[in-house]
């Protein structure tokens, strides 16, 4: 298994800031909506434009992301200008987690359903 789980649902779009090829790989920096700053982990997953890729850097509405020569050389990722739109779907597991800690479905965690649960 390589990369991470991806169901193929656009959570949103980006614009690339940058592009830009180093010794042995490139950097890809990507603008989006700052509303979604909570769905993105540094050393954690991201899929842009379908390809699996590691969170190298975040800001407040940016990340940016290292590509290996596999990567680059094997998707449309090296076709990516400055100001292009992608399509951006976050880690679908930190999702979940997202959603039972914030409790949109659940009521929200507790520190009486960590103890229920045996964490606590």
């Amino acid at each position: 298994l390589g990369g991470h789980f991806v169901a193929g649902h656009v959570d949103t779009t980006g614009r690339v800031t940058e592009v830009l090829q180093l010794s042995g790989s490139w950097n890809l920096g990507v603008a989006f909506d700052p509303g979604f700053d909570k769905f993105v982990i540094p050393v954690g997953s991201i899929c842009i434009d379908g390809v699996s890729l590691t969170v190298a850097e975040k800001r407040r509405g940016w990340l940016k992301v290292a590509v290996i020569p596999h990567t680059w050389a094997n998707t449309t990722l090296s076709q990516l200008r400055s100001n292009d739109q992608v399509n951006l779907e976050f880690d679908l597991l930190g999702k979940y987690i997202l959603n039972y800690v914030e409790g949109t479905n659940q009521g929200g965690l507790t520190l009486d359903k960590l103890k229920d649960s045996g964490f606590a």
